[in-house]
């Protein structure tokens, strides 16, 4: 981490949680706050803001295990959504990385899953109402449950967190073309018939997991915008890996 943060080359980062540079980009908000919800933020001190960027790892993917080591199953074929860097020449280079991966086939056939690039900070943000809605409730009290059933046992519910998620990102200074309507993602959850990986490393005994609860949970306080559902979610996080820092004692 120290090398790439010297190196001074722009880094992308493929993953739920958005590195702490990244989120100083987003201006108007106490950065500070958002530290307790990462187990190491030290290790981001180092990084230039506009030389980080994120990108939303929407596609839903994971290894059979009956499979290769190269070998994937992606439950929900779309794209990864990269905002842009600060600088236009790191911009070209993200572009170029874009147009190459467009014109990958695989056996003669378009690989479904694209790079697409956005001048918005906030576009990769759009993963967030589904995390909230999805992946981490299938975290619960008791045993492990899949995204489809996360987001369809309670569609009222579900529509309720991911549209407050969506509000928080847009009193930051999202667009709502920046988001993904609800009706999408519900429809696309039929087909997630398993738990989310934060939810299969909670009940494998993880300590620690990604807390992107605990951020949106964070940022929609700071701008009077608290939610008792969020609140819930990350309750039960914080008490399963709790339960699991007890077991691994």
């Amino acid at each position: 981490m120290t090398d790439i943060a010297r190196s001074g080359r722009p880094c992308l980062s493929i993953m739920n949680m958005p590195p702490l540079p990244f989120l100083r980009r987003i201006k108007g908000i106490d950065h500070a706050m958002l530290e307790e919800a990462y187990s190491a933020p030290r290790v981001w001190d180092g990084f230039e803001p506009g030389l980080m960027s994120l990108c939303s790892p929407d596609p839903q993917a994971f290894r059979p295990p009956d499979e290769g080591a190269n070998i994937l199953h992606v439950g929900l074929p779309t794209n990864f959504k990269a905002a842009a860097f600060a600088d236009d020449a790191h911009n070209r280079m993200l572009r170029q990385m874009e147009d190459d991966i467009a014109g990958v086939t695989l056996d003669g056939k378009d690989v479904p899953v694209k790079l697409r690039v956005f001048d918005s900070l906030f576009v990769p943000l759009a993963k967030w109402s589904m995390l909230l809605t999805g992946n981490y409730r299938c975290i619960t009290p008791g045993d492990a449950r899949a995204i489809r059933e996360a987001v369809h046992a309670d569609a009222e519910k579900s529509r309720a967190i991911y549209g407050h998620v969506d509000a928080v990102a847009r009193k930051l200074g999202a667009d709502s073309a920046d988001q993904v309507p609800f009706d999408k993602y519900a429809k696309a959850a039929e087909g997630l018939l398993k738990p989310s990986s934060a939810a299969r490393a909670v009940y494998e005994g993880a300590t620690e997991i990604e807390r992107v609860d605990k951020i949106v949970q964070k940022l929609g306080e700071a701008v009077d915008m608290p939610s008792a559902d969020i609140d819930e979610i990350v309750s039960v996080v914080d008490a399963k890996l709790a339960q699991n820092v007890k077991k691994s004692a």
